[in-house]
Formats: C-alpha cells, structure tokens, sequence
C-alpha cells in the first residue's frame, strides 16, 4: 500500500490485510446506496447549493470508481492531506496515489456533503461533510467515521468547481456496525440543497 491509502490507514489506526495477489486486482462489490440525508438542513445560497452538487458528485466518482470522474473533481494544482507532512501535491500525484481508493481495493471510502459555505471571495468555497471508512471483510471489517474538509474554487469564466485543497477535519471514530456508522451520518447536519 503507498500514498494516500496507507497514510488513511495509519492515521485512522487500521490494519489493511494483505490480500492474495489473485485477489488484489478484484474490487469488493460497491456500496449502492448512499450515505443517508440529515434531519437538520441549514439554509444555503445557490452558489453553495452548487458546490454541494458538485461534491456530492466528486463522491459519487468513488464510489462508482470512476478515476476518470474523479480527476475531473481536481484542479491542477490540488493539495491532499491539506495541512499535513504528508501532503500530496498535483492532480497526477493525487490520482496516482488514490487509485486504490477510486477502485475500491484495500478499502471502502464513502462520503457526503455536508455544509458549504462561501465567504467573500465568490470563487472559493469551503465544504465540511462525514465520511465512513471501511476496511476488511466478513469478522474483520472495521468501520471508522470522520469529517473531511474540502476547499472548492472555480476560475473566472469556467464555472466548474474543482478541489484545491482536501484533508481530514477530525479524529476518526470508531463504529461496530455499518448501521451504527450510517446513523452516526445521519445526525450530521447539511446544507438544505439536497431532495430526500
């Protein structure tokens, strides 16, 4: 495991099983259904409305693993693991060490918008959601939950959203049940831009 997977699996304290080299190109099945809405909507203008799309679909990139997709999310000069040692710098740095991620190899990453907020400059956005990470399979899977921060910036003339910075935004939590993870989300306010 390099990159970003294995600074995700020592940060949030999870083993990653060596899998058989006959194993290690077949992804798990992919999660369909996607993270659960929250109750508790707080009130956003459409340009922030327009952000949460546009993560609600850089999410959705992975979990389709669509690497494709999920470099279009990117901008050029994109930092991951913001604010950390080991940030990684570069749309092709970034794809090249999420690729396991993207497909969903050694580990399961799910996310959803949660609240976006756009400040005075217009073409910068912040956005703050919960994520859950699952790892292993059968006894051995583990579920760990989070936030992840994310700062969204368009260029004059291109209205397309592109991620210039992405990072953890808490210490990860441990959770029993993919049930107990999912409902931990559910509690996780969002921005009222979503339809149930």
């Amino acid at each position: 495991m390099k990159g970003t997977a294995a600074v995700l699996a020592t940060a949030l304290g999870v083993g990653v099983p060596a899998l058989p080299s006959s194993a290690q190109t077949t992804a798990p099945p992919p999660e369909t259904a996607p993270l659960p809405l929250a109750a508790k909507r707080l009130p956003a203008t459409a340009d922030e409305c327009a952000v949460w799309r546009r993560e609600q679909s850089f999410a959705k990139s992975v979990e389709a693993h669509d690497a494709v997709a999920f470099a279009a999310h990117l901008h050029e000069g994109t930092v991951f693991n913001a604010g950390a040692a080991e940030a990684e710098r570069g749309r092709d740095v970034v794809v090249g060490s999420w690729a396991d991620i993207v497909e969903g190899r050694k580990l399961q990453l799910r996310w959803r918008p949660g609240l976006v907020q756009i400040g005075g400059e217009k073409d910068i956005a912040l956005s703050r959601g919960p994520y859950i990470l699952q790892t292993g399979s059968g006894p051995a899977t583990a579920f760990r939950v989070g936030f992840y921060q994310t700062v969204w910036t368009r260029s004059a003339g291109d209205e397309t959203w592109r991620v210039l910075y992405d990072g953890s935004a808490s210490t990860p939590q441990r959770m029993d049940t993919r049930e107990a993870a999912e409902a931990w989300v559910r509690e996780q306010p969002l921005s009222d831009c979503a339809t149930p």
